[in-house]
C-alpha cells in the first residue's frame, strides 16, 4: 500500500465542480486580476480568523514581509523568531533589510520559547515572530506581553495554522498582524502559491495593500516603494471553495491524530506530539520523535509511506544564515529535534486502513532502532 504524506488528490475530487464553476465566472468576466472573487474571500477570510481585514498577497513569505514592513519594521530592526521553523520566517525578515534573532523552543512541544524571547529582546528590537507550527498556537499570550512591554508589536506566523485556536480564538488574531501561506499542502491551500496578511488594524491593512501594488493605492499614484505581491484570481476561487469545508477537514485531522495517538500508545521508542493546555490543534503535520530517525524514515519511504521531515535544519545552521555566527549548540533544543523528528502522513481524507498500515511500518523500523 502506496500512503502519501499528503494527498491534494482527494481535496480536489471534493471541490472540483464549485472550482470550475468559479474559474468559468473569472474567465467569462475576465476578471484576472482582483475582482469578486478576491473580495470574497478575503471577506470570508477575515471573518473565520476573527480579524477585520484580510489582504490576499502572493505567497506566505510575502505576507510575513509586508506584514511586517506595514507595521513599521526598518532595515536594521531585530526580528525575533524561532530556530525551529521553515526559513521562508527569517527570508521574510532579511529581505526588508532586518536582522533575525533567533531563539530556542520549548522541549515538549517545540514551540517559541517566551523565556528565550524576553531574554532575547534588546534595544534594537522593533517585532517579534512567533511561530504556530505544525498546527497549533505558539504562546500568544506571554509572547505578546513580552511585546507589549518592549513596545513593539507581535506579528503571527499562521502559515501552519489555518483554523488553530487557542481559548477559543483563531490563529491570526492575536498580534498587530499575521502573515499566512496558503501553499497547496497547508490546511488550506491553493492550486499554486498564495497568501494573505490578517489584521484588525485598519492602517495596517492599507499598508499592506499599497505595499503589494506598487507602493499605489490609486493608479499611477506611488507613495511609497513597494512590490508586486497580490492575490491571484484563480487562487481565491479554490480557496474559497476549500474555506467552506476547512472546518469540517481539520476536525477530521483532529481524528486521525486522535487515532495516531492510540494506535501508537503500545509502540515503545516512539514520542508523540502534545498538545498545549489551551490549544486546539489543527494538525497540519502529525510529528512524532524517534530515535536513528534516518534510518526510519528511509525505511518507511522503501515501503511506500510518504513520511518526511520539517525542518532537518534549524534555521541558524543553514547556509544562507550561517553569516549570523551560531554555530552547533547555540540552540540545543531545536537541534536535538531536527535529528529526532518525522512527519506521518496527514490529511482529511486519511483512512484507517492507511494510519494502521503507517503504524506497523512504523513499528517495524522502530523495533530495528532498538535491536
Amino acid at each position: 500500500m502506496r500512503i502519501p504524506l499528503v494527498d491534494l488528490g482527494a481535496q480536489q475530487r471534493e471541490i472540483g465542480d464549485e472550482v470550475k464553476a468559479g474559474l468559468d465566472e473569472v474567465f467569462g468576466a475576465t476578471a484576472f486580476i482582483g475582482g469578486p472573487a478576491v473580495a470574497r474571500f478575503e471577506q470570508a477570510y477575515a471573518q473565520y480568523v476573527g480579524a477585520t481585514h484580510c489582504v490576499g498577497v502572493a505567497n506566505g513569505t510575502d505576507a510575513i514581509e509586508l506584514a511586517l514592513r506595514a507595521v513599521g519594521v526598518q532595515p536594521g530592526g531585530e526580528v525575533i523568531l524561532p530556530a525551529n521553523t521553515f526559513i521562508a520566517t527569517a527570508e521574510a525578515v532579511s529581505r526588508l533589510g532586518g536582522v533575525p534573532v533567533l531563539v530556542d523552543v520549548d522541549p515538549v512541544h517545540l514551540l517559541m520559547d517566551p523565556a528565550a524571547v524576553r531574554a532575547a529582546v534588546g534595544s534594537r528590537t522593533a517585532a517579534i515572530v512567533p511561530v504556530h507550527l505544525f498546527g497549533q498556537l505558539a504562546a500568544v499570550e506571554e509572547i505578546g506581553k513580552i511585546a507589549a512591554d518592549a513596545g513593539v508589536p507581535m506579528v503571527e506566523d499562521a502559515a501552519q495554522a489555518q483554523g488553530a485556536r487557542r481559548d477559543g480564538r483563531a490563529a491570526g488574531s492575536f498580534g498587530l498582524a499575521a502573515g499566512t501561506s496558503f501553499y497547496p499542502g497547508k490546511n488550506l491551500g491553493a492550486a499554486g502559491d498564495a497568501g494573505a496578511v490578517t489584521t484588525s488594524d485598519g492602517e495596517v491593512a492599507r499598508a499592506v495593500r499599497v505595499l503589494g501594488a506598487h507602493g499605489s493605492a490609486a493608479k499611477y499614484d506611488h507613495e511609497v516603494i513597494g512590490m508586486n505581491s497580490r492575490l491571484d484570481t484563480v487562487q481565491a476561487v479554490v480557496l474559497e471553495a476549500k474555506l467552506r469545508r476547512l472546518e469540517a477537514w481539520n476536525e477530521a485531522r483532529r481524528t486521525a491524530a486522535a487515532r495516531y495517538e492510540a494506535l501508537l500508545a503500545d509502540v515503545p521508542g516512539v514520542s508523540t506530539p502534545k498538545v498545549v493546555p489551551g490549544n486546539e490543534d489543527v494538525w497540519h503535520l502529525y510529528v512524532v520523535q524517534v530515535d536513528e530517525r534516518d534510518r526510519v524514515l528511509a525505511e518507511l519511504n522503501e515501503a511506500g509511506i510518504g513520511a518526511g521531515i520539517h525542518y532537518p535544519t534549524p534555521v541558524h545552521l543553514t547556509g544562507a544564515y550561517a553569516h549570523l555566527g551560531h554555530g552547533v549548540g547555540a540552540f540545543p533544543v531545536a537541534e536535538q529535534a531536527a535529528g529526532r523528528i518525522l512527519s506521518l502522513p496527514m490529511f482529511p481524507h486519511l483512512t484507517v486502513e492507511q494510519q494502521e498500515a503507517v503504524v506497523d511500518r512504523l513499528s517495524q523500523a522502530v523495533r530495528g532502532s532498538r535491536g
